[in-house]
């Protein structure tokens, strides 16, 4: 199962540190953001990388090589402009053998252990007893930045909206079930998708969460919920806060 690192945005929140840096290229402790995914996925057994950039993607392709150094092949998936997320999956799923791939943000920082994504995505997004799941989402508590998280995870499906009738009437399983309900959580940027999932959009620009929405009102996108630690570098002060944590 090959991953998808997606390391193509501009960054603009960053500014003025992704002027002339990519965002997947800063540092936390000494060592870029993507490295630490690549290093992450090679331990997890996955080797073949595929990278898409766009903004200031020449100096991505500069630190990383080939991949050799880190026990990795590298493909790039070069865009002229940035296509969104859903665009640059597009751009790539030729790519992908028409396997089932993993997504991961570069932005993102965690120590999610990537073999169990492995495991679960497998067993989802290519049983058939499972074949209408096109995606698996990794989702996390909420940060300070993001409260009122994003998606329901109930019986590990993913909604946007309450999947089950609130009933605290009958038993203690159902007052339970009533808690999950009443929680969100935040999408961690990692994710597993079925290539069939894309085969159907325009290529150019597209945007990946209205897609997500619609296969969720099918049930076709599962989740689980990590408990493990995970940040969103998005903005130059979450990067110095990090920075900080490791330094102490």
């Amino acid at each position: 199962m090959k991953p998808m690192i997606l390391a193509a945005g501009r960054g603009e929140r960053m500014r003025p540190l992704t002027d002339t840096v990519p965002k997947p290229l800063l540092q936390i402790a000494g060592k870029s953001l993507i490295e630490y995914h690549i290093e992450a996925l090679v331990k997890a057994g996955i080797t073949e990388l595929v990278i898409n950039h766009a903004w200031l993607g020449e100096k991505i392709e500069a630190q990383l090589g080939d991949g050799s150094s880190y026990a990795a092949n590298i493909q790039y998936s070069r865009e002229q402009q940035v296509l969104e997320t859903a665009g640059g999956i597009k751009h790539a799923l030729h790519l992908f053998d028409n396997e089932p791939f993993i997504v991961v943000n570069s932005d993102v920082f965690t120590d999610y252990p990537f073999r169990q994504l492995i495991n679960t995505s497998e067993r989802l997004l290519t049983s058939s007893s499972s074949n209408d799941i096109m995606a698996h989402l990794v989702l996390v508590n909420n940060p300070g930045h993001n409260t009122n998280g994003d998606f329901y995870c109930i019986d590990h499906l993913v909604s946007e909206q309450v999947a089950v009738p609130l009933d605290t009437t009958n038993s203690k399983i159902n007052s339970t079930r009533n808690l999950k309900t009443m929680q969100r959580y935040t999408f961690s940027g990692i994710a597993c998708y079925h290539p069939d999932f894309f085969h159907s959009i325009e290529a150019g620009k597209q945007a990946l969460a209205p897609m997500l929405r619609t296969a969720m009102e099918t049930q076709q996108v599962s989740g689980e919920i990590y408990q493990g630690s995970w940040w969103d570098i998005g903005t130059p002060e979450r990067l110095k806060e990090l920075n900080i944590r490791f330094k102490k």
